[in-house]
């Protein structure tokens, strides 16, 4: 396909300033070639399809230089590896980022000329493909607990003429060198300790916290630790992982609680909202009432369903017909949705939640502590 390289130059003016370091980068580096085949989800048949590039090179072209994630493994199952009838079913465990989040990052590294860079996920490579642009080969190393990714991201980055080093590995484990800059396109919590091992003094590390919707930016520090701040800016990204797949949602194994009357069923105070796509009051949930897992659905009469559930044997659901205080079913050893209608309630008195913008030290256990005023909290 000769016309990518307009595709791509229209993907670097959409997501990039004119003066950006990054913009040539993006305009000079074939993402498609990076993600030949994909997996797309399809509502009508709530279930994945599997898209395959070259046949279609039309639908390949968009789909490369969309501003959008490409899922690239479900499960167990690559793209790379599947034939078109196959219908895998679980979380994503791989994905090509979307461009522009992949450049938010990359803005947030504040990335100095001859700066040796780690990026945590390999992915497609495309984040790699990048850095490598824009440093250099020799700068740039990139790690992925997948060895089929790193293997395949390297053959397919050597055909476009770039030679990061790859490297297959846990990078919760050693690494394999120490680095002025790390980036993550994977969650963690907390901190792992080789990270901040491998940090030199002075270096930068920008990641997501798992299960929150929040950037992270620090600098290390003498004591082995890091200070920095929660950014104006939101990501969220998958879990590192140490096996081939996540293990089963709370709401597959205990999938018969979904329905049940429950032990206490009351009227809630504000209407059903889906707490994934309201990230500041995510966020702040996670904070005060970590590891809760959540489901929404919306019907066509109008109804909203919410669902909460954690491993301590809470779960709530609150029903309503659109913006209607709901019915809410909890149990358990705690009343989930009190929580988050707490949550809620100062959320509006105040105007604003604390965590974006506060200001945090990660201790050299890795640990982190946020500050805001007179607010503290700890995520660890």
């Amino acid at each position: 396909m000769d016309d990518w390289r307009g595709a791509a130059q229209q993907l670097a003016a959409r997501i990039t300033h004119p003066t950006s370091r990054w913009r040539q980068p993006v305009a000079t580096t074939p993402r498609h070639l990076l993600v030949p085949r994909w997996w797309d989800w399809a509502r009508a048949g709530e279930r994945w399809e599997l898209r395959d590039g070259p046949p279609d090179p039309t639908v390949w072209l968009h789909a490369g230089y969309a501003d959008r994630t490409l899922v690239t493994r479900v499960g167990p199952l690559h793209a790379d590896r599947a034939r078109p009838e196959d219908r895998p079913t679980g979380r994503p465990t791989s994905s090509a980022t979307k461009p522009s989040l992949t450049i938010r990052l990359l803005r947030h590294l504040l990335v100095d000329d001859g700066a040796e860079v780690l990026e945590v996920g390999t992915g497609s490579g495309y984040g790699a493909a990048l850095l490598a642009r824009r440093l250099g080969d020799r700068q740039v190393t990139s790690i992925d607990i997948d060895p089929h990714l790193t293997r395949t991201a390297a053959e397919r980055l050597d055909a476009i003429g770039l030679q990061p080093q790859l490297v297959a590995g846990d990078a919760a484990g050693p690494l394999p060198g120490t680095y002025d800059r790390i980036v993550a396109t994977v969650a963690v919590r907390p901190v792992p300790l080789s990270w901040l091992a491998a940090l030199r003094l002075g270096g930068r590390l920008v990641t997501t916290i798992s299960r929150m919707p929040i950037i992270v930016t620090a600098d290390k520090t003498a004591d082995g630790g890091a200070i920095g701040r929660v950014e104006w800016d939101r990501a969220g990204f998958m879990e590192t992982r140490t096996s081939a797949d996540y293990p089963p949602e709370l709401f597959q194994i205990q999938s018969e609680l979904l329905d049940q009357e429950g032990e206490e069923i009351t009227r809630g105070r504000y209407p059903v909202v889906e707490v994934k796509e309201a990230w500041e009051l995510w966020a702040m949930l996670e904070i005060v009432a970590p590891g809760i897992q959540h489901r929404y659905e919306e019907f066509d009469d109008g109804r909203r369903t919410a669902w909460m559930i954690h491993a301590d044997g809470s779960w709530a659901r609150a029903s309503a017909e659109n913006d209607a205080p709901p019915i809410v079913h909890q149990s358990g050893p705690r009343r989930l949705w009190e929580i988050l209608d707490k949550i809620r309630h100062r959320w509006l008195v105040q105007g604003s939640l604390p965590v974006y913008g506060a200001d945090l030290t990660i201790s050299p256990d890795g640990a982190i502590h946020l500050t805001r005023g007179n607010w503290q909290a700890d995520i660890s």
